[in-house]
Parts: structure tokens; C-alpha cells; sequence
């Protein structure tokens, strides 16, 4: 059973991740706005301080309860999750409460950047004084990203 494990994480790590670019080819029609290659690599950071200090909400339930609570923060979301039925709301809902949002193209990725080994399709960063700064850029850079029709 260990070796199992063994080999099955060994295969993990040999296979190669996915560039960008190759990620873009398995996005979701309403994926938008779309995180560029750098402001997903700086939310993705942001999203390894924010879990060290316990100040994110990960997946749909919990962050649509917080969203509904008044909590505020950045909400990212993968653009490669099916159904899109399981998570189209949530930017109706941030659009709502005038919460920035944006996607990014891999819900593995996501995952990893909050510690976990299963893929995430939305997590909530909220603000911290340990990573303010990292968190005022990427807020900023969100922010000024062109909403959809």
C-alpha cells in the first residue's frame, strides 16, 4: 500500500505541469476577467502567505457563505472547472458586494497555492498585516481588471 503511494506520488512529480499558454486551451466560456501570466503568478503567492497566516476561505460553500456574510478580500477562481453551473454565481455575488474577482486558469495550481493536494475552484483571500503588501498589489491589479458585459 506505502509503495503504491510511493509510486503514484513519484509519477505526480515526473509529470510535467502544464506552461500558461497550454493552460489557456482548457478555460470555461466565462472565464473573465482572466488573470494575466504575472498577476496569476502574484495571486498565487499571495495565496501561499495568506494560508501560512489561516486567512483564506477555500471552495464554493465556504466562500459564498463568507461572501454573504460581508467579508471582504479577493476572490480567484479557476477559469478549467466543469460543470460551469457549480460556480457561475459567485461573480454575480462579488459584483454585488463590490468584491474584486478574477480567474485564473488552473484549479490544480489553486490548489497547491492553498496547501492542499486537492484542486480548488474558488478560494477568498482576505487582508493580513503579514502580507499587506503583496495583497494591496494584487488587489490593485484585480481591481483594474475589465469587468464582463
Amino acid at each position: 500500500m506505502a509503495r503504491e503511494k510511493a509510486e503514484a506520488a513519484a509519477e505526480a512529480e515526473a509529470t510535467p505541469e502544464l506552461s500558461y499558454r497550454e493552460q489557456l486551451e482548457f478555460l470555461n466560456p466565462i472565464a473573465q476577467p482572466l488573470a494575466s501570466r504575472k498577476l496569476t503568478r502574484k495571486l498565487l503567492k499571495c495565496i501561499r502567505k495568506a494560508t501560512k497566516h489561516k486567512q483564506i476561505r477555500r471552495g464554493v460553500k465556504e466562500v459564498q457563505k463568507f461572501i454573504n456574510k460581508g467579508e471582504k478580500g479577493i476572490t480567484v477562481l479557476a477559469g478549467d472547472t466543469l460543470p460551469i453551473d457549480v460556480y457561475c454565481h459567485i461573480p454575480i455575488m462579488c459584483e454585488d458586494r463590490s468584491l474584486p474577482y478574477a480567474y485564473v486558469p488552473s484549479k490544480t495550481d489553486l490548489g497547491i497555492a492553498a496547501g492542499s493536494k486537492r484542486p480548488t475552484c474558488v478560494i477568498l483571500i482576505k487582508p493580513h498585516e503579514e502580507y499587506q503588501e503583496a495583497y494591496d498589489e494584487c488587489l490593485e491589479e484585480v481591481s483594474a481588471l475589465p469587468l464582463p458585459l
